[in-house]
């Protein structure tokens, strides 16, 4: 089974010492928004299976597109007369789940924006600080969490009226159960007629790991550019069978994936499984039910599967029986991990199975750009998306991407200021990250991410490290010893090391510091530079907290939050103490 892709043609125009690079072909008509979708499959596909979720009993419960369409419209009006407006939406706190879904498609049928927030401001966090001042940005008119007494302590916290919160089970005394929450349609009709590109569908919130979490507005434009340019590009999206666990309050999960399935009249098995210790396996299980044809995941989730994939040939067979193709994003696959991928592939399937990426932000909805063709070497994120202009804009040494697009959000929910330093004089969208062409005589072969510009630090010497480029580096030598690194070094002689070892409890484990230790010196053997060279490591116990904005839900470690939050780790790492590795030899310039 191959997978057809639309060739990869751009565009290239000046814009003062800028470059635009934009795909030749035009963007199609949209959708006038999501519920459109809906509407449509409902009619033409009634009894297809839109989203299922595995039941107490362990089979899955189905939902079908007509009884979907059906759910929207009476939870939509409920919603409507309970008092949600576009200036007071519906707060969601709960995760992905059958419920969820009706109720983020209800709100958006009826108009009203939808905030998910991530269950970990609720369930992991001690302080609900971030769960606090998205309340108070947000200002719900009503707030839904399905268990009431796992969310008990955050909704205390919260400090709501009984009568403005929802829950499914272990309902508190005031609230409304959940299978109250309908209505006649009536209203809400006239309200879905009235949705257009311009309307709120979402607020989706950023970790805030450089501050309070932002909220980025999602218009319904947005979401139906977002499919509609997808679809142009991979023309293999019809009917898609996925089994996904990226989490719906990520754009990620919450609208490339999920609108996928909507779109395209697919079918979205909700996997309740995670890529951490002790949470695989309902993935696994799940897979070794459903043979998806598309499957996405970040890296960690990849990590975290292919060793099972590696030892079960029947899993494995199962996993790739008609995937047409594999789907990254969020940080950049190591190399050795992208390898490991395609030689499963050809070993399992007999056959090459395009293992693709590409780029964007919440902001974007998610996709800016993406990779077009099958053989695309890792950390290639491809080419701008129809409709999307990206421009490289010297800064320094590097190169900064910005964005313009049906893509791109308006702003942030009630920041205008964040808004006005969010954009360029030209309409950009400022994305902080640095980019390159993978070859200046041919930019149809893709765009390399080259790290965050705010990570970036100079050495003493004045030569500038790389921080994200770095970091992938080490990441892939020391895999899978260590879950991630945090470089350090600004305004120091020497690059070191802050590393999350992949199970904690083996920090002062000899064995593991041995291969750390060989791993690194094997990379400075290939890196003598001194912005790329490794002069001293610390391992980590402690690993990264959510509520320091150490770390998101999904996994991915925040730099600057973990180098201001251990900064005493930081000078341990230049002293003198006994548990730093050292790696002290002479060092190249770079």
């Amino acid at each position: 089974m191959s997978a057809p892709f639309a060739a990869p043609d751009v565009t290239v125009e000046a814009l003062g010492d800028a470059r635009v690079i934009r795909a030749r072909q035009p963007l199609a008509t949209l959708a006038r928004c999501t519920g459109d979708w809906l509407v449509h499959w409902a009619r033409e596909t009634p009894d297809a299976t839109a989203f299922a979720e595995r039941g107490a009993d362990g089979t899955w419960v189905e939902l079908r597109y007509a009884a979907l369409l059906a759910e929207v419209r009476v939870t939509g009006q409920a919603l409507l007369d309970r008092g949600v407006t576009p200036e007071r939406p519906l707060m969601l706190l709960s995760d992905n789940g059958l419920d969820t879904a009706v109720l983020l498609l209800a709100a958006q049928f009826a108009g009203v924006p939808a905030a998910p927030v991530s269950p970990a401001y609720s369930l992991v966090s001690t302080d609900f600080a971030k769960l606090r001042y998205i309340r108070d940005l947000v200002t719900p008119a009503l707030t839904y969490a399905r268990d009431g007494h796992a969310f008990g302590p955050a909704l205390t916290a919260l400090d709501l009226p009984p009568e403005a919160v929802v829950v499914r089970d272990d309902v508190p005394d005031g609230a409304m159960a959940l299978a109250e929450l309908h209505a006649e349609p009536g209203s809400v009709d006239a309200a879905f007629d009235a949705v257009g590109p311009d309307t709120v569908a979402k607020i989706l919130f950023t970790s805030g790991s450089t501050g309070p979490p932002k909220g980025v507005i999602n218009t319904q434009r947005m979401l139906t550019s977002n499919q509609q340019a997808t679809a142009q590009i991979w023309p293999f999206l019809e009917r898609p069978v996925l089994v996904d666990w990226l989490p719906w309050h990520h754009t990620f999960g919450g609208n490339l994936v999920f609108n996928m399935a909507l779109c395209h009249g697919g079918t979205l098995y909700i996997d309740a499984g995670r890529p951490l210790p002790g949470r695989l396996g309902p993935t696994l299980r799940a897979l070794n039910e459903i043979s998806p044809t598309l499957y996405l995941s970040v890296p960690r989730g990849y990590d975290m599967l292919l060793p099972h994939l590696e030892a079960d040939d029947g899993l494995a067979a199962r996993f790739f029986a008609r995937l047409v193709a594999l789907k990254y994003a969020g940080a950049a696959l190591p190399a050795a991990l992208h390898a490991r991928l395609a030689a499963l592939a050809r070993r399992i399937a007999g056959r090459a199975v395009p293992i693709l990426s590409g780029w964007g932000a919440t902001e974007t909805a998610p996709t800016a750009t993406c990779v077009l063709w099958p053989d695309a070497e890792a950390g290639n994120v491809g080419v701008p998306i129809p409709g999307t202009g990206v421009m490289l804009r010297p800064r320094g040494d590097r190169l900064e991407l910005r964005v313009r697009g049906p893509n791109v959000t308006p702003g942030y929910w009630r920041r205008p200021d964040l808004t006005a330093r969010a954009f360029d004089a030209d309409g950009f969208l400022i994305m902080g990250d640095a980019g390159r062409l993978a070859d200046d005589d041919e930019p149809a072969r893709g765009l390399v991410l080259d790290g965050r510009l705010a990570e970036n630090f100079k050495l003493t010497s004045g030569t500038w490290v790389h921080v994200g480029a770095l970091r992938a580096a080490l990441v892939d030598a020391l895999a899978p010893l260590v879950q991630d690194a945090v470089v350090t070094g600004e305004g120091r002689a020497e690059v070191g090391v802050l590393l999350f070892p992949a199970d904690p409890a083996l920090v002062h484990d000899p064995a593991l510091r041995a291969a750390v230790l060989a791993g690194l010196t094997a990379h400075n053997a290939s890196n003598p530079a001194t912005s790329r060279r490794v002069a001293r490591a610390l391992l980590l116990a402690a690993p990264p907290s959510i509520d320091a904005g150490e770390i998101t839900d999904k996994g991915y470690v925040n730099q600057r939050a973990v180098l201001d939050r251990r900064a005493a780790d930081v000078a341990r790492l230049y002293g003198d103490e006994t548990d730093v590795l050292d790696l002290a030899a002479p060092a190249a310039a770079s």
